[in-house]
């Protein structure tokens, strides 16, 4: 294993530093440091944060390997400057049994770009009839924690109950989709002013807040642990603020495109904005901004969703909703937050990887620490051009935009996976 001197490099904001990477950690940190077996980085202007972690991630496969691979999903997320990724159950057949999650997982340690942590399915097929094999998952080689039908509501509260009691044994979390279908049926994008004047059906906001104010209930009354997926709302976050006040077992995450983007995206009908849940008003926006800086909303997941160019390059009600986040997801942040590293590094690698367990993710760089980490040039300015992507999708809204920051170096237990920007295989 080669071992790795970065000079002169600030880790999460702090003022320079050398780092020395040897068989697989931070062996040593200060000032001066010298090692003539080691490969030298020049880490100057670079910021050291931990690697990312991303707690929302679609790699689509097994079943819908044109979209995206659990491969080129990885090589996106090192890209991106994530060491660790979840990957969601809606792949074809689902993951809800222990022989899917172990073929997703066993597929990410092929790849050996990040560590892919399986999400197991609520329930069988996503279909909320009845409980998938949750304890099955939990005792598997992958050793899922967290249980999800992204994409679907567990929305029958018996069912949703049984669940919560069920994980809280081997202290699992429920991931939930909030939306209440029956208030959803048909709908395009955000309820408001602009579905009105585009003839649109609307996606209202309660539809989101109920299920939320109903799954911190169930939550507290089991005593079980509940995660909130991108939260979109204004007053979902009020309820997620009250929850937390009780002392309420539940976090929450948001998505770099509810940070940045608004429901007026629609007007242009390109079907590259049509998400779930959809975007919403300026006003929810500076909402979920001012709760991510405080923690009401714990972290930033990326809800990377790969679709084929037939699946959304199409008429606008029936584009499946989704849009592609690993490689964007920190430009956005620093472009939503500024060069605010401490907080950065909460809300994209310490607490998703506190939620999901991931041992041996999250931690800043340090003497002894598991050397996963991600170098940032701060000064750094790039353009997004699809083509480039190493995505097998190309649904991006921010294509062509300028964006700060650029991931310069990826590690995953001290092996590069991304230098001088490119990946290394």
């Amino acid at each position: 294993m080669t071992a790795y001197l970065i000079k002169s490099v600030s880790v999460v904001g702090a003022a320079p530093t050398d780092l020395l990477i040897r068989d697989g950690v931070v062996a040593e940190t200060g000032a001066g440091l010298a090692a003539p077996d080691a490969t030298v980085l020049d880490g100057t202007g670079l910021v050291a944060l931990p690697g990312l972690v991303d707690l929302h991630t679609h790699l689509r496969e097994p079943g819908r390997e044109d979209a995206e691979t659990v491969e080129s999903g990885s090589r996106a997320a090192a890209l991106g400057g994530y060491t660790a990724v979840c990957a969601m159950a809606n792949t074809s057949p689902v993951a809800d049994t222990a022989g899917v999650v172990e073929q997703v997982w066993r597929l990410g340690r092929e790849a050996g770009l990040v560590d892919v942590q399986p999400i197991g399915a609520v329930t069988v097929g996503l279909a909320g009839g009845q409980l998938a094999e949750l304890g099955a998952m939990a005792d598997s080689a992958a050793r899922v924690r967290i249980f999800s039908d992204d994409g679907h509501c567990v929305a029958d509260p018996k069912l949703m109950r049984r669940a919560l009691e069920y994980v809280k044994a081997f202290d699992g979390v429920i991931a939930q989709h909030a939306e209440e279908p029956r208030l959803t049926e048909g709908a395009q994008m955000h309820e408001g002013e602009v579905s009105t004047r585009l003839g649109l059906t609307g996606w209202p906001a309660v539809a989101e807040e109920a299920i939320i104010a109903r799954d911190v209930l169930l939550a507290e009354h089991v005593g079980s642990r509940l995660h909130v997926c991108h939260v979109s709302t204004a007053g979902s976050v009020e309820v997620l603020r009250h929850a937390k006040a009780r002392g309420v077992k539940v976090t929450a995450e948001v998505t770099p495109h509810h940070l940045l983007l608004t429901d007026a995206k629609a007007e242009t009908y390109d079907p590259v904005y049509k998400v779930n849940p959809p975007l919403r008003t300026a006003t929810d926006v500076a909402a979920l901004r001012a709760a991510l800086a405080e923690g009401v909303i714990d972290i930033i997941a990326t809800d990377h969703a790969p679709h084929a160019v037939e699946d959304k390059e199409c008429e606008w009600a029936y584009a499946r909703p989704g849009m592609l986040g690993l490689e964007t997801a920190l430009s956005i942040a620093l472009d939503v937050l500024g060069p605010q590293w401490d907080l950065i590094a909460e809300r994209m690698s310490r607490a998703p990887a506190r939620i999901a367990g991931l041992d041996g993710h999250g931690a800043d760089p340090a003497p002894g620490v598991p050397a996963n980490l991600t170098l940032v040039d701060p000064a750094a300015r790039r353009t997004i051009e699809p083509a480039e992507l190493a995505s097998r999708s190309r649904n991006t809204p921010y294509a062509r935009m300028t964006l700060p920051g650029r991931i310069v170096a990826t590690f995953l237990r001290g092996e590069p996976t991304v230098l001088d920007g490119k990946a290394t295989k």
